[in-house]
Parts: C-alpha cells; sequence; structure tokens
C-alpha cells in the first residue's frame, strides 16, 4: 500500500516510517518546510509539505493514497498546555478523517495516548474500556487527545469512517533526540539526591510501538482502540531501576504530592526559577498504569520488560554524552 503519514519525522512516527518501508509499503509523510526531518535520512520516503491544520493541504496530501498513519502531535513537556493544540490535535484529526472519507474511506490509525485513557490517584491498571475522569484544566494535553478519539469514534458510528485509535504508554529508545522521555533519565543519572513523585506509568520501547502501529493498520478492528504499553511502574521504580542498569547507587527521594502542589503554585506565582517543568506536575503525580492484553491478542505485539525498555536508551544517552 501507499501509506499517508502524518508526524512521520518524530520520534515514534520515524519507527513507523522505517518499518512500513521494511514491509514494502511506499510512504508519503506529511511535513511543514520547518520540520526536522533528520531521523528520516537515508530512507526512501516521498516529502509532502503541508500543515495537518489545513483541510485542503491534507486532502490534497491523501489523495493517491491507500491508507493513513495519524501521529500529528504537539510531544514536548513545553508543547502540552500550546495554544495551537486544539487546531492541531482535535481540528487536525477532523482534517484527516475527512480527507479519508472524501478518499473512498481509507483505513486510519490514530496514534493517541494513554494519558487519553485515565489517570488514577492510587495504582489501578486501566484498560481500553474505563472511563476518562479526568477534570483538572491544567491537563490540556490529555484533554485534548481524549476530545480527538470522540471525534474518532464519532466518524466511525455515523459515517463508518475505519478508524482504528492506538493509545501509547510513555515511550522510550534510543534516538530521543526531543528529550520528550530520555530526560526523565538524565534527571535521575545526574541529580543527587535522586527526587521522585509519588506516581506511576506504564513505559514501552519506540520500536515495540511502531509495530503495534503497523499491526493496528493491518489487521485492527475499526471502532477499537488498543493500548501498546509494557510494565507498569512507580516513579520510584523507574529511577530505581535506571541507576540499577547504571550502577549508580545514591538516595531516591519521593516528595509528597501535596507539598509538590505547593512548590510548584507558589514558584509559578512567583516566577522562581524551578528544578522541574511545572507543567510535568499534573501528570506525574497521577498513575498511568494500563492492561495490554488486548494489543497482545488482537495485535500480536509483544511488549519488552521494563530492563530491556531502559537499557538501551540509556547506553544511547551515554554515548551521546548526555550522562556520565
Amino acid at each position: 500500500m501507499k501509506i499517508f503519514v502524518t508526524g512521520g519525522n518524530g520520534f515514534i512516527g520515524s519507527n513507523v516510517v522505517r518499518l512500513l518501508l521494511e514491509e514494502g509499503h511506499e510512504v508519503k509523510c506529511l511535513v511543514r518546510e520547518t520540520s526536522d526531518t533528520s531521523r528520516l535520512e537515508g530512507l526512501g520516503w516521498e516529502k509532502y509539505i503541508g500543515d495537518v491544520r489545513d483541510k485542503e493541504s491534507v486532502l490534497n496530501g491523501v489523495k493517491g493514497c491507500d491508507a493513513i498513519v495519524h501521529l500529528a502531535s504537539p510531544s514536548s513537556w513545553n508543547d502540552i498546555d500550546s495554544p495551537h493544540m486544539q487546531a492541531i490535535v482535535e481540528d487536525g484529526t477532523r482534517n484527516v478523517l475527512d480527507a479519508s472519507r472524501e478518499c473512498g474511506d481509507l483505513r486510519v490509525v490514530y496514534c493517541s495516548s494513554i494519558i487519553a485513557i485515565n489517570g488514577t490517584d492510587a495504582p489501578q491498571a486501566m484498560d481500553e474500556t474505563s472511563s476518562f475522569t479526568l477534570t483538572d484544566p491544567k491537563m490540556v494535553y490529555a484533554m485534548s487527545k481524549n476530545e480527538a478519539e470522540k471525534i474518532c469514534d464519532s466518524y466511525f458510528e455515523e459515517f463508518g469512517t475505519p478508524v482504528i485509535t492506538v493509545n501509547p504508554a510513555e515511550v522510550y529508545g534510543p534516538q530521543d533526540t526531543g528529550f520528550v522521555t530520555a530526560g526523565n533519565l538524565v534527571d535521575f543519572a545526574e541529580s543527587y539526591p535522586v527526587l521522585v513523585s509519588h506516581g506511576g506509568t506504564s513505559i514501552t520501547h519506540v520500536e515495540d510501538v511502531a509495530k503495534g502501529i503497523v499491526r493496528a493498520l493491518e489487521v485492527g478492528r475499526p471502532g477499537e482502540r488498543y493500548i501498546l504499553g509494557g510494565e507498569n511502574l512507580t516513579i520510584r521504580d523507574l529511577a530505581a531501576k535506571t541507576l540499577e542498569i547504571l550502577e549508580k547507587k545514591k538516595p531516591i527521594v519521593a516528595v509528597p504530592t501535596p507539598m509538590l502542589n505547593a512548590l510548584t503554585s507558589v514558584g509559578v506565582a512567583l516566577r522562581l526559577p524551578l528544578p522541574y517543568n511545572p507543567l510535568v506536575i499534573p501528570y506525574a503525580t497521577k498513575y498511568w498504569f494500563v492492561d495490554n492484553k488486548k494489543a497482545v491478542e488482537e495485535l500480536g505485539v509483544e511488549f519488552r520488560r521494563a530492563e530491556d525498555v531502559l537499557r538501551p536508551t540509556l547506553e544511547w544517552l551515554r554515548e551521546e554524552g548526555h550522562i556520565r
């Protein structure tokens, strides 16, 4: 098939593009004039200049393609409350689905996040049927991703658009040059003591996520969502596993959530420099634990153990000189 990919130059997207090409597909990537496409160097993909926020741009790009993988989204922590979130995540998804309809109901895989499923105050594994109960207005990214999923559901229910949603967990791996998650590991490796929040998440390797996305395109059921996540770890356990792999011994201190929230509020109000990004705190103090059974059984994806997710990421960070 010829696959139209949005966000193909990103951390996850570049792995998806590589896998699609390896499996014999043609790939046409939507990128902007200013997009960094270095992760795609050496791969035989077709460049299409456009913007997911521009409906005509998306439609013209999709013409002549057989399916769509939609990954375009703000991804850095600095952008998770971006004023452009709705235009990119929600309106962009609507533009992609409209293009699918106009081009003959092309199969679409929408890449969401486990953050759009739900977060809890205590460890509890969510699955694809869990209700979204988050109401914190600071969680702009989670709200927008969840809204985009509702848009996908409405297109499937009203028009029969064959859209499949995938929900990656916290994704690690080499070439995370934007330090979306690799930055966590650098903090654990370089800080003393290691300060962590009371929260947790599922972690997964970027190659396993890419495989899940491609399998969803091939065999996923339209109208369904699939969680692409591996082991569930508390933030303390994630820090401890990182230090164990690096053979570093130092104290890990968990900061109580009320104290962390108070310090963050004061720091932001007084414009004081904080040793962390305050936008992360609403997410870091929740548990994003998930059950991957559906993706394992229906998509045939296997997810690596935490150590096998973290070790190659840490080796890459060391090779690049980001950690000692």
